[in-house]
């Protein structure tokens, strides 16, 4: 009998143990094989921020998160503060392993709602520190990080210069409630009082205001800045049927915004801002740190031109201006 139940005991625990090895394995595999849930939300819809969003795909893409090798659910809020909170809040309940922001209200929404339990990650965000999701843009410390559009509005001033050489006055415009428009905008007002410039700083408070606003500002400058700014973006088409009646130059800080309109640019490419937040999310999904990843500054830009509209209000467009566009950079 003893003989018996020792062998019934030797047999169940090799039962066990195979068990336990076929299991292991299985488990492991699951495991490794588990696609990782990527919510990325946009502020609204304009060109600028959907060439990031496509730019955020590539690089996810290019760091071999594409197919089925992703799940992305994508929400673009439509300029609504409480659609951004909604959609912060959808992606917790989807158990989301990663968020991505495009545009600052965005970004903010998503930290707020991931409250540190996923990475987050900044797509074209000018000012990461200013905006407080990030303590540094050298040391992000927490578990935000990605990349940012920070205007080179050296460039943009050099610019304006060159198409109006001797500006009586420069209308600066912005809205109110996005807080990169808002950094832009007074950056760029400190660099022409520090230059001598006289300016004058114009604001929306919404895309309704663009038509009234944008009248005075064209009756009152002979040159009008338009900066990284969403509200002001989504209405750029406005703002440029209202100065061309003043033949009034518009000169933005972003390509797609001289697609609409603007007469030139020297402007960072929003699909490689998205690119590199792409590209970050895929490493930070394989292991990266956000706490120690840096945020990524993008500023080298290139001319772009809109020929149509320059001819429409009658303004020679400087030849270096041209010719770099014509060769690195954008011709519309």
């Amino acid at each position: 009998m003893k003989k018996i139940y020792t062998a019934l005991l030797t047999v169940a625990t090799l039962a066990t143990a195979a068990l336990i090895s076929v299991r292991g394995p299985q488990a492991q595999s699951v495991k490794a094989a588990s696609v990782p849930k990527v919510g990325i939300l946009q502020q609204l819809e304009h060109p600028a921020l959907d060439e990031i969003h496509k730019g955020v795909v590539k690089g996810l893409a290019e760091e071999g998160y594409k197919g089925k090798k992703v799940k992305i659910v994508f929400q673009n809020a439509q300029g609504d503060q409480s659609n951004i909170k909604t959609m912060s809040d959808r992606f917790e309940s989807q158990n989301v392993d990663l968020t991505v922001g495009i545009a600052t209200a965005a970004a903010q929404g998503l930290a707020t709602a991931a409250n540190g339990k996923h990475p987050v990650i900044l797509a074209g965000i000018t000012d990461p520190v200013g905006g407080k999701l990030v303590k540094s843009n050298k040391r992000p410390g927490g578990n935000i990080t990605g990349t940012s559009g920070d205007s080179p509005i050296k460039q943009h001033l050099n610019l304006i210069k060159a198409i109006v050489p001797k500006p009586k006055q420069i209308g600066i415009i912005y809205t109110t409630s996005d807080h990169g428009g808002t950094f832009n905008a007074k950056r760029m007002a400190a660099l022409c009082k520090k230059e001598g410039l006289k300016y004058k700083l114009y604001s929306i408070t919404n895309t309704n205001d663009m038509q009234q606003v944008a009248s005075k500002m064209a009756s009152e400058s002979d040159v009008i800045y338009a900066p990284q700014d969403n509200g002001v973006a989504a209405a750029m088409k406005t703002l440029v049927n209202t100065a061309n009646n003043e033949k009034v130059p518009v000169i933005p800080a972003a390509n797609t915004m001289v697609k609409d309109g603007g007469v030139a640019a020297y402007a960072v490419s929003q699909l490689k801002l998205g690119e590199e937040a792409g590209k970050m999310a895929g490493k930070v999904l394989k292991g990266k740190n956000p706490a120690t990843y840096p945020v990524k500054m993008v500023t080298k830009g290139h001319y772009v031109i809109n020929k149509a509209e320059a001819k429409k209000i009658g303004l020679k467009l400087p030849a270096k201006v041209v010719n770099g566009a014509e060769k690195n950079g954008e011709v519309y």
